[in-house]
């Protein structure tokens, strides 16, 4: 009697794949955790994005912003040591620490959205060029206590940022409308905020 168990059927973009290299294992954890955070955040107006639970004060646009933030900080910071493009967004008379986590009186759903979608892309792009030059090992360009963490310890990191998040963005879209589960529908794409 064999103990193995035959699946079949096409493997949505986001699954990680059933073996592979360490870095594409690793990249794959990433984007699993980006696509199920972006499918709890996904459709929302920008009230919805700004619903916080009794016990917390998190909410799923104040996710976005934040989520959007960490990407800019491992990929282009503390990896690369360029300018992180999400940090320089925040108006100087604000604080950066309360800016991520708030949606502003000024900024839309389709603001924040893109804020989150567009860091994403950046990182995409830096993954791309880690993978091409095999560096994955090499040092980072931030310092840490005299040491240089290495690219695979910033992108675990960021893995770890997802995770915790992710299940902040569990509980709140629950919250929001119902929605609940771990994984996107197998056809699902990102479609942004809610019709107004």
């Amino acid at each position: 009697m064999s103990n193995v168990v035959v699946m079949s059927g096409a493997r949505p973009w986001w699954e990680p794949p059933l073996s592979g290299t360490d870095s594409e294992h690793l990249v794959a954890m990433l984007e699993r955790l980006r696509a199920t955070f972006r499918w709890k955040a996904d459709g929302l107006a920008k009230d919805q994005l700004c619903i916080e639970l009794p016990t917390s004060s998190l909410t799923m646009g104040g996710l976005l912003k934040h989520l959007a933030m960490a990407e800019d900080d491992v990929f282009a910071w503390r990896i690369n040591g360029d300018r992180p493009v999400t940090r320089f967004l925040v108006p100087e008379s604000d604080d950066v620490a309360a800016w991520q986590f708030r949606v502003g009186d000024d900024e839309s759903a389709n603001d924040v959205y893109r804020l989150w979608d567009d860091a994403v892309r950046r990182s995409r792009a830096a993954w791309s060029d880690i993978i091409e030059t095999g560096s994955l090992d090499e040092p980072g360009a931030l310092e840490f206590d005299g040491q240089y963490p290495s690219v695979r310890r910033h992108v675990c990191d960021l893995i770890e940022e997802y995770g915790r998040h992710t299940g902040h963005a569990d509980l709140l879209r629950e919250a929001i409308d119902g929605r609940t589960g771990e994984d996107p529908p197998a056809d699902w794409t990102p479609v942004g905020p809610a019709p107004q």
